[in-house]
């Protein structure tokens, strides 16, 4: 059978866009796919280095204007790595035009732009995804089968910290990141969306939550040149600081577990620190990304002896995804969470069925997100819900 090919147009080509360019190119390398990417276009605003972008991912084309790019009757999907505030128009547009829509997290500046974003693909029918890729590591996949299957028992606590230190220097300059207008938020919707997705992934639905949102350096230099690792060059010139640059949360979830969140950009020393625990009436188990292969496994009926964590290596065959790579013990890293998360998508687009995660837990994050700031605001526990207040 032959394969049929899906054209790429990508809006976005730095961080992200560089770790989705290398997954739609190495997806059919190591997975058996119906469905192929094809590097078609790659869209963004300075000709010059979005040209070098091109040339070094392996772009056929350029395009220097998302309308027209999502206006084109040769490409099928739309890649949105923009910065937050283009998130919605581009999608909305996107799906308005037939175009599958596979777009970065978190999913919107606001909770109103997610709900319309699914709005739009609804009513467009197409296909929709959100790269929360954190989900594609082999050791939480294992962490799902494992509650699924009731080896930890009744759920009591979900435990979870996402730390980074990159900009906890105060003459960091003030990239996009830090400008609500642009971000929508700081560490809160870029890093803790990932922790309340993978939350929602394992232990289920929010009820409530009762947060608190910190800004600790409230100005900085502003911005004379950018690069493509988060950073850049620093000005003379001072400006505000508009996001939070940490948030913590208490959350209850409908099956009765409770939880806690942490995420921030001050935790010196820590440079992707993404951990969480779960502890049920039958054991425990704890994920750390920065030792992604493993996931440490408590079993409370072990005999007394015997009892105490043990470690297990997501490597071997018998793994989610861990078959389409090397032999046990040769261990995968960041950028296979996204090819892993790329074959999969494509895999059940071919089926016919949605990918996941999709624009509805991408709204659902947004609500649980809304729910913290409101809380930080208004210092009282606050309801889950997707209809705004």
């Amino acid at each position: 059978m032959s394969k049929r090919k899906i054209r790429i147009g990508m809006v976005g080509y730095q961080f992200m866009g560089k770790a989705h360019s290398n997954a739609y190119r190495q997806a059919p390398r190591f997975f058996d796919m119906d469905w192929e990417p094809e590097l078609a276009v790659l869209c963004g605003r300075t000709e010059g280095s979005l040209r070098a972008a091109a040339e070094k991912f392996g772009w056929q084309e350029t395009e220097t204007d998302w309308r027209r790019l999502v206006e084109r009757k040769d490409i099928d999907l739309i890649d949105v790595s923009a910065p937050g505030n283009l998130h919605a128009p581009i999608s909305i547009a996107a799906a308005e035009n037939g175009k599958m829509v596979w777009c970065e997290k978190p999913l919107a500046n606001t909770l109103g732009e997610a709900v319309a974003m699914k709005e739009a693909v609804d009513r467009a029918g197409v296909f929709h995804a959100i790269f929360h890729n954190y989900r594609y590591c082999p050791a939480v996949q294992l962490a799902r089968k494992m509650i699924e299957d009731g080896v930890l028992g009744r759920i009591y606590h979900f435990r979870a910290v996402y730390l980074q230190d990159w900009i906890a220097d105060p003459s960091f300059p003030l990239v996009w990141r830090l400008d609500k207008t642009i971000a929508g938020s700081g560490a809160h919707g870029d890093i803790a969306a990932h922790i309340i997705d993978l939350a929602r992934f394992l232990v289920g639905e929010f009820e409530e939550v009762c947060g608190h949102l910190e800004t600790f350096i409230k100005q900085r230099p502003k911005l004379a040149a950018t690069d493509d690792r988060l950073g850049g060059v620093a000005s003379s010139e001072m400006g505000e600081v508009t996001v939070d640059d940490a948030s913590m949360f208490l959350a209850r979830f409908e099956s009765g577990a409770i939880g806690t969140f942490e995420a921030t950009r001050f935790a010196v020393g820590r440079k992707n620190h993404n951990r969480f625990e779960i502890n049920g009436s039958g054991g425990s188990i704890v994920f750390n990304l920065e030792r992604m292969n493993e996931l440490e496994f408590y079993n409370a009926n072990d005999s007394a002896e015997h009892r105490g964590f043990q470690l297990i290596q997501t490597t071997d065959s018998v793994h989610p995804f861990a078959s389409a790579y090397w032999p046990v013990g040769h261990i995968i890293g960041y950028e296979h969470t996204f090819i892993n998360l790329v074959a999969d998508g494509f895999s059940r687009m071919s089926r016919g069925e949605n990918p996941t995660p999709s624009f509805e837990d991408g709204v659902r994050n947004q609500a649980i997100l809304d729910a913290v700031e409101r809380s930080s605001g208004s210092r009282r526990w606050e309801k889950v819900s997707i209809d705004q207040p």
